[in-house]
């Protein structure tokens, strides 16, 4: 189809933003699911998911009809920050399993055909990590403190932090320590928790020991690596004032691309080196940065073809059911991608944010991200949530490129409110004196099994975090019963997208539904409408491939769209070029 062929069902203008692509590349168009492990699935009875969990029920994904498994942070670990304070990046977590634990899910995720990508935390570590350890009983000039990034204070007697840099978790980003011989020594960095030092890239051998990681893994069949906060490894030299904030977004008078511990130029020639190590495992071994870095076209610096194959698009997380802004979002990123030959990322939900689902239940703002929602607060309209949720995932999974789904979102699960403060984990609580509650509430664990003890997450202890109580409505096996429930309306958009070859697909824009209420696409010949306003709107002739609605129980007539819904529809295009 060309921009002038116009289907006479969608009798109006056309605005070309991106063209079929079929560049080999499994990741170019691929759904990856995220598997939060201490939540999925508790297998032994301590009150914590397990790889063994995760192994019993990968058949479950792989009739979701997923691609690829991304497993959050399994490696040893005190868990202060839920296993993204690693102390060996070479072992699994004993509250997890071993490591023939994980060849065993290895192994059966390849009877699946499912791919399984692991996290990996290479800005920071557990201030237990042997390294660590061994700076700390280091001399301030010893070459073990030149691991991390450790400086003497500011002040008549070092008493001020070396900088004004804070914390993303809350206060200061630097942490004084005591000496060996018991005098108040030098200061280190944690741009997280004070229990997760950084490393110092600007040391060499920083570099070596990651290459050692990576190879370890590669070796155990990973087909790749989701790299946490790859945008922060290398600071600024001489480690500048920074005024704006904490996690480098823009703010007035502080634009992100000139935050000092973000994006520095020599992070890109850490990205080639394991590119090129990723490569000798074979062409199908890949990198993805969560690189929360803005404007969005700076996003293409982390995907030229010889560094990263896809990067998290966080501004398409946070763009919300604002037509205008989605359409921004969208069409820069398809263009600023394109332009290096690198496919799109689509996401709503993670392990960081709170769920869409629960987002999308309010009409006004949601809460910030990492701040979650306590019974105190505002509270979303759970139906509206869910309904919406259903919506703005059948809209991303219409788009071409890959999309990421993360664990229970296909469940429509809003998050945990009512948890304890007792209960909660997230080191943002505690370091902000509970000002902010934190992730916990979207990291609650899953329900599988409606009238089993904890809703068949597990048999013995109670869970780590408790679950709510509309779970148990929620459950996987109930669901799967429905076949209007939001698990079976995931199933089909995800057959139908596989089928249709979506992922591959172009977009255009269709411009008399691009309003204050509407966006539209055409991807091929399947058009993909999104009602976001309160009246039904009529929908073009066509066949009606899928409809939002089923995840909410509603009733809009066939020729309409209702609110709040989406649809996909195949629009017949009469060849005019033959």
């Amino acid at each position: 189809m060309s921009v002038d062929t116009v289907p006479a069902a969608l009798a109006g203008p056309l605005t070309l933003v991106h063209a079929a692509d079929h560049t080999p590349g499994w990741w170019r168009s691929a759904v990856i699911y995220q598997v939060y492990p201490r939540s999925f699935r508790d297998l032994n009875g301590d009150g914590v998911g397990d790889l063994a969990g995760i192994t019993a029920e990968l058949p479950q994904l792989a009739e979701l009809d997923v691609d690829a498994v991304w497993l959050s942070p399994f490696y040893r670990s005190p868990q202060r920050d839920a296993g993204y304070d690693v102390s060996d990046y070479c072992d699994v977590d004993p509250l997890f399993g071993t490591l023939d634990d994980f060849d065993a899910m290895m192994a059966e995720a390849k009877r699946l055909g499912l791919r399984l990508i692991v996290d990996l935390v290479p800005n920071h570590c557990s201030d237990q990590h042997a390294a660590f350890r061994a700076a700390l009983a280091a001399p301030a000039d010893g070459p073990e403190r030149d691991m991390f990034i450790f400086r003497d204070g500011l002040g008549e007697s070092g008493e001020l932090p070396p900088n004004n840099w804070q914390s993303h978790f809350g206060g200061p980003a630097w942490t004084r320590i005591t000496e060996p011989d018991g005098t108040a020594g030098q200061w280190y960095l944690h741009l997280f928790d004070s229990s997760q030092p950084d490393f110092n890239w600007d040391n060499d051998a920083v570099h070596a020991e990651f290459e050692r990681v990576l190879r370890f893994w590669l070796d155990r069949g990973v087909s790749g690596f989701r790299v946490d906060v790859a945008h922060a490894l290398v600071k600024a030299p001489g480690l500048p004032a920074w005024g704006g904030r904490a996690d480098g977004n823009s703010s007035d008078g502080f634009p992100g691309h000139e935050a000092p511990m973000f994006g520095q130029p020599a992070l890109h020639d850490i990205y080639r080196a394991w590119r090129r190590i990723l490569a000798e495992y074979g062409p199908d071994r890949i990198l993805c940065a969560e690189a929360n870095v803005d404007p969005l076209p700076r996003l293409a610096d982390w995907v030229r073809p010889d560094e990263m194959h896809q990067a998290f698009n966080f501004p398409y997380l946070h763009a919300g059911l604002d037509p205008h802004r989605m359409r921004r979002v969208v069409t820069e990123s398809l263009n600023a991608l394109d332009a290096v030959g690198a496919p799109t990322t689509w996401v709503l939900s993670n392990h960081d944010v709170v769920r869409h689902a629960t987002r999308f239940g309010y009409d006004g703002p949601a809460p910030r991200d990492g701040d979650g929602i306590g019974p105190a607060d505002p509270q979303p309209n759970a139906e509206l949530g869910r309904a919406r949720a259903a919506a703005a995932t059948m809209f991303m999974l219409g788009l071409p490129g890959g999309a990421y789904l993360y664990q229970g979102e296909e469940l429509g699960l809003p998050d945990g409110i009512d948890i304890p403060d007792h209960q909660r984990q997230d080191p943002t609580f505690g370091r902000t004196g509970g000002e902010r509650l934190g992730r916990d509430g979207c990291r609650v664990p899953l329900p599988w099994r409606a009238g089993e003890p904890n809703n068949g997450f597990g048999s013995g202890a109670d869970p780590w975090l408790p679950q709510p109580e509309s779970f148990g409505a929620l459950a996987r096996d109930t669901q799967a019963a429905s076949p209007s429930s939001h698990l079976n309306l995931y199933r089909s958009m995800l057959a139908l997208r596989r089928q249709l070859r979506l992922g591959e697909g172009s977009l255009a824009w269709l411009e008399d539904w691009s309003t204050d209420t509407s966006l539209g696409y055409l991807n091929g010949t399947v058009a993909v409408l999104m009602n976001v306003g309160h009246e039904p709107l009529d929908l073009p002739a066509g066949t009606v491939l899928l409809r939002s609605s089923a995840a909410a129980a509603m009733n809009a007539p066939e020729h309409q769209l209702g609110s709040g819904e989406t649809v996909w529809l195949e629009i017949y295009i009469e060849d005019t070029e033959s």
